[in-house]
């Protein structure tokens, strides 16, 4: 079983940052890929950012040289660090870890908005 708590959301301004948290509570955290997600209203769920348990990360077109995805795996943390932000970049923002010795999981979401 793994638990994933989301942090960080809020209102933001265009062209402002933030960055969010998801807290993971599994032995095995360094092992397991983490991803961001989002779920803007009316929209599918899309990938945001991938970080494998190397390290290597991949990130969705849309936000490619805006946000970073990185990892602490001695807290088991992961973070998503969001710059330049854009109204379009308004959703729900959801934690996923995947494994394939455990499975996948979601967080419960944190929202962010971005307007004036």
């Amino acid at each position: 079983q793994v638990q994933l708590v989301e942090s960080g959301g809020g209102l933001v301004q265009p062209g402002g940052s933030l960055r969010l948290s998801c807290a993971a509570s599994v032995r095995i955290f360094r092992f397991i890929t983490m991803a961001w997600y989002r779920q803007a209203p009316g929209k599918q769920r899309e990938l945001v950012a991938t970080i494998r348990s190397d390290g290597s990360t991949n990130y969705g077109d849309s936000v490619k040289g805006r946000f970073t995805i990185s990892r602490d795996n001695a807290k088991n943390l992961v973070y998503l660090q969001m710059d330049s932000l854009k109204p379009e970049d308004t959703a729900d923002y959801y934690c996923n870890a995947n494994s394939p010795l455990l499975g996948t999981y979601w967080g419960q979401g944190t929202q962010v908005t971005v307007s004036s």
